[in-house]
């Protein structure tokens, strides 16, 4: 069975800082690039982070860049993001994403394949 199952979520005051992970199972992550996305309620999907298969290409939503820092470890078939300097705005559900994506694409929902359930992640003083 095919999974990415995410953890690490929780409650963070602003400017705090969380690291989710995505422990994917059932497939060979070696062969997939790795997105995070996040959904607030109301709000459509955002793309906020992407790792290309070899870990040698990383994009970053600009209302993130130097917040966030997205890794992978294929040995343990795992991808995080370390997120810091947290903002209220970033409350929301945070999935992780795999497919064979196009670089340029890598914000583009329709990109990805498989899909995690997700993590909530409130930031609140």
């Amino acid at each position: 069975q095919l999974q990415l199952v995410e953890s690490g979520g929780g409650f963070a005051q602003p400017g705090g800082s969380l690291n989710v992970s995505c422990k994917t199972s059932g497939f060979n992550l070696d062969y997939y690039s790795l997105g995070w996305f996040r959904q607030a309620p109301g709000v459509g999907r955002e793309g906020v982070a992407y790792i290309s298969s070899g870990g040698d290409i990383t994009h970053y939503a600009g209302s993130v860049k130097g917040r966030f820092t997205v890794s992978r470890d294929n040995f343990k078939n795992t991808a995080y993001l370390q997120m810091n300097s947290l903002k209220l705005e970033y409350t929301a559900t945070y999935l992780c994403a795999a497919g064979f994506v196009r670089n340029t694409a890598w914000a583009q929902e329709d990109e990805y394949d498989l899909w995690g359930q997700g993590t909530q992640v409130t930031v609140s003083s």
